[in-house]
């Protein structure tokens, strides 16, 4: 079974659960990227993971 692909027209409805910005799609990483909150959202399965608890912290 593969894995399911982020769709990237989903970046149109989704924000920073922090700071209500506009989010940037690394797909190297499957991450959403907020550089406003410097945070780093997981894309498991192709589903983004909005949670702050589970977000990774840029390095500056």
């Amino acid at each position: 079974m593969s894995e399911k692909a982020f769709d990237p027209r989903m970046l149109e409805a989704l924000v920073c659960p922090v700071t209500q910005s506009g989010l940037d799609y690394d797909v190297e990483k499957q991450e959403l990227v907020s550089k406003a909150a410097g945070l780093a959202f997981p894309i498991r399965n192709g589903i983004p993971v909005m949670l702050v608890d589970e977000a990774r912290a840029l390095k500056d």
